[in-house]
């Protein structure tokens, strides 16, 4: 069977279930697979832990499994422009694993290597720290993280072929690519489908060997996070 799916409902069909980890790809609101959590959304899957860079906002992205109760733990760095989602933290309804950026992004791409962790010095003496291996290398104490590997990974691309290879747009492609590697399986959504070879091998950001199934989506809100403009 091809990688090839119809809609992000087609390609999400007999991955989702209650409890899973899903990585999610996308820097703040750009590039993010909307249509796939539009779908998990509409699937009704519940008791979720979502890793994500972000936390999405209130009504789009992420925020719209918050809104449902979907998500029962977020593994995430920044999630500051979400209300609802401080709302169910503090209401002890939502646990949250705060993780340095940098961190967040090198343990989704050691999962995808398959480096069951690494150590580093960001975090040390922080609660970061807290209940983590340490050790000493060269007179400096590290921190030890573990890889992180999800049951299915949701990403988006600018362009993709039928073997699953991606071309990420720009801020897009900051975490989509280590996202796309973390999954056990990857579904990838995309502005265009583009054949065999015209990527050119240079040019590709994530190799279709880890991308199981992609679909062409039909319309991207693209919504900006946070408007900022200047007076004429």
């Amino acid at each position: 069977m091809g990688k090839l799916y119809d809609n992000a409902a087609a390609a999400l069909t007999g991955l989702l279930r209650d409890n899973m980890t899903i990585a999610a790809g996308g820097f703040g609101l750009c590039g993010i697979p909307e249509h796939c959590i539009e779908a998990i959304k509409q699937s009704g899957v519940a008791s979720l832990t979502i890793v994500s860079n972000n936390a999405g906002v209130d009504g789009f992205g992420l925020g719209k499994l918050m809104e449902k109760g979907q998500i029962k733990k977020m593994i995430s760095s920044y999630v500051g422009e979400n209300k609802l989602f401080a709302e169910l933290y503090l209401s002890g309804k939502l646990e949250v694993e705060f993780n340095p950026q940098g961190t967040l992004a090198e343990r989704m791409r050691a999962g995808g290597a398959g480096i069951a962790g690494f150590y580093t010095k960001t975090g040390v003496g922080t609660v970061v720290a807290e209940g983590k291996e340490t050790r000493e290398f060269d007179g400096q104490t590290y921190i030890l993280e573990r890889g992180i590997v999800c049951d299915l990974a949701i990403v988006k691309a600018q362009k993709g072929d039928a073997e699953g290879n991606l071309v990420y747009r720009k801020t897009a492609r900051n975490f989509n690519p280590l996202c796309a590697m973390s999954g056990k399986i990857t579904v990838a959504e995309v502005e265009e489908i583009v054949p065999i070879g015209a990527l050119g091998t240079d040019s590709i950001h994530t190799q279709g060997i880890f991308v199981q199934r992609l679909f062409k989506g039909t319309h991207f809100e693209k919504r900006i996070e946070q408007r900022t403009t200047r007076k004429s």
